[in-house]
């Protein structure tokens, strides 16, 4: 079983999102987190959708490798995109971005990616995964309460699916609910085996 095998190894998590820390709680994994490092969110312009998310968790990684002092550390990093009609909504700075992405939001299907990032001394997998939303309408009370509320700033598309936000405006989703928070932990856990196998 792959948590037996993961005794001997020591898990960092290159991640200060509450989110990711708690779904890799969950999934029975000991891990360690990492202190904050300066996040770099640029891209190169050629790059899309998935694209994205997989090259910012190879780069968090990247600024981790000094932890990897032995072929028994595994470092994880990930990072969460929201597109939306092939435009990819960032982290909202201030009231009126988060504002107006929600806005852009309303009443329509929106695509998020999650890229991962394993990265071992002599090994290294990076994947992602896909998942749909679909938001009702929101009116501009509700926009603001949220905002108001919760302050999203720290995340892509200025919402958390596991707040009151996604409570009241997730119709559907076509996919996996954790990728949404953050962290596809079926396929973390199936690349974990293929890693250390």
């Amino acid at each position: 079983m792959l948590l037996e095998k993961l005794s001997s190894y020591t898990i960092l998590l290159g991640s200060q999102s509450p989110r990711r820390k708690f779904l890799l709680e969950h999934l029975g994994i000991p891990f360690s987190v990492l202190p904050p490092l300066h996040a770099n969110e640029h891209y190169p312009s050629t790059l899309k959708d998935a694209e994205i998310a997989m090259y910012l968790a190879k780069e968090k990684s990247l600024q981790y490798a000094s932890y990897l002092q032995d072929n028994h550390t595994i470092i994880i990093t990930a990072d969460t995109i929201v597109s939306l009609d092939n435009k990819v909504l960032g982290k909202p700075q201030t009231y009126n971005e988060a504002y107006e992405m929600l806005q852009q939001l309303s009443g329509k299907k929106h695509i998020v990616f999650t890229g991962v990032c394993l990265k071992m001394l002599e090994k290294e997998i990076i994947f992602f995964d896909t998942t749909e939303v679909y938001f009702k309408i929101l009116s501009e009370k509700e926009i603001d309460f949220y905002i108001h509320n919760y302050k999203p700033f720290d995340k892509a598309g200025s919402y958390g699916a596991q707040e009151w936000i996604g409570l009241v405006a997730i119709e559907r989703i076509n996919g996996s609910y954790f990728n949404v928070m953050g962290l596809p932990v079926h396929k973390l856990y199936q690349e974990l085996e293929n890693l250390i196998l």
